[in-house]
């Protein structure tokens, strides 16, 4: 491993997360808040709700109620008048169910007068949930859309019309309290009812939608959650008033910041990346070969969410996934590295935040008889990148904005 390498990736992912913290965009957001007559209440849900909800209570002084729902191992302590839970992710389980009937109970027979903070980030479309199917037959086709490569608009899309609080749904039952959101988005172009699936804005996806997505993934859904895609979802919200105070853009940014101190000249690429995890790997790791000879100190920055097609039973991560496929493109690259991390420091089902390789992570590979080709045919990136010291640990950061992957290419 090219120790020096590895060292400036490192600081840029430290610097990068640390840029993109939840806790000044919430304090931004409710420094206009005005407490009314009624009652104030919270309820936060994704990868970052505790950091958000910390955030909230610090700055407001006083909550009469609030639930947090957030991942497993994400919860940091006790908030005052905060009930916190921990629930399932990706695949949402009874934890999160049980959790979201409590929102649900909390926010019930509010008064015109009474304000509800919504608190959302990333990881919430399964954190968040009740849904009007079984919870066995809810995780099987969230299992299905994750095995099939669907992208996350689609996966919400769908899982939008089996829930009875996402699209747009829970801040109908808020009604008439005035539901103040504040959004941490992780899906790519900031749409608002996608993000988390929408819990509390409108929604634009169709019913129509809906169905041509259970096609085109050959979903296999009981008679209920067929029938359930045919209804459609509130299309406007009169209650709701809505923040969007951090996005992969920004990290993208912090990124090139940290970068540019490290004397790379950053290359913004994309903050819009979707395509395949493998592809996106080895499409980064190609640029770098063209730029070899240039002479430069290159950092190529692309923000977003790559997909993974399951074709084996290994262990993983799209980013993990990411940064093996590009190791053979630039095996024996002089001063060539490509690393990508997930900003709330898990990827995938693993403990790590993402992976890393170098011009020297092909050989190393080799001595040890792993085969990059077998270990991507078989999913199990995580197992291959840590033979070699390529995994990136970070534990919970308190974040979620989505994705970033970088190439970096240090001239001599």
């Amino acid at each position: 491993m090219d120790r020096a390498l590895r060292k400036d990736a490192d600081q840029i992912i430290k610097e990068s997360i640390a840029a993109v913290q939840p806790d000044e965009a919430v304090k931004r957001a409710l420094c206009v808040y005005h407490h009314g007559s009624g009652k104030t209440l919270l309820v936060a849900v994704g990868k970052a709700a505790w950091q958000m909800a910390k955030a909230a209570a610090d700055t407001l002084g006083h909550i009469d109620k609030g639930i947090v729902i957030t991942k497993y191992g994400h919860v940091m302590g006790d908030i005052p008048g905060v009930e916190c839970f921990e629930a399932g992710h990706p695949v949402p389980d009874e934890n999160g169910f049980a959790a979201t009937r409590k929102a649900l109970e909390l926010t019930a027979g509010l008064s015109a007068e009474d304000t509800v903070i919504f608190l959302l980030s990333g990881g919430g479309s399964a954190l968040f949930e009740l849904p009007k199917i079984s919870g066995a037959e809810l995780q099987d086709i969230t299992r299905q859309l994750l095995a099939r490569g669907a992208d996350i608009t689609e996966i919400n899309t769908v899982r939008k019309r089996l829930s009875n609080v996402k699209g747009g749904r829970f801040a109908l039952a808020c009604a008439p309290a005035r539901v103040l959101s504040i959004v941490l988005s992780d899906v790519l172009g900031d749409p608002l009812d996608m993000i988390a699936s929408g819990p509390a804005y409108p929604d634009s996806s169709t019913c129509k939608e809906a169905r041509i997505i259970a096609r085109k993934y050959s979903l296999e859904l009981s008679k209920e959650a067929k029938a359930l895609l045919k209804e459609e979802t509130p299309k406007k919200l009169t209650n709701v008033e809505t923040h969007v105070n951090g996005s992969v853009r920004e990290l993208c940014k912090a990124a090139a910041a940290a970068a540019k101190k490290l004397g790379y000249e950053p290359v913004f690429l994309t903050d819009q990346l979707c395509c395949e995890a493998r592809e996106a790997g080895s499409f980064l790791a190609s640029m770098l070969k063209s730029h070899a000879k240039d002479g430069r100190s290159l950092a190529l920055i692309a923000g977003g969410e790559t997909v993974v097609h399951l074709t084996g039973k290994g262990k993983g991560g799209r980013n993990q996934e990411l940064a093996l496929a590009a190791a053979p493109v630039i095996s024996g690259l002089n001063g060539a590295a490509v690393f990508s991390v997930g900003s709330d420091g898990t990827d995938g089902p693993t403990d790590a935040a993402g992976g890393y390789v170098d011009c020297e992570s092909c050989k190393a590979l080799e001595a040890l008889g792993i085969s990059v080709f077998s270990a991507l045919k078989d999913n199990d990136t995580y197992n291959a990148l840590k033979a070699i010291g390529g995994l990136i640990f970070t534990g919970p950061t308190g974040t979620n904005v989505n994705d970033v992957a970088i190439a970096l290419l240090r001239s001599k």
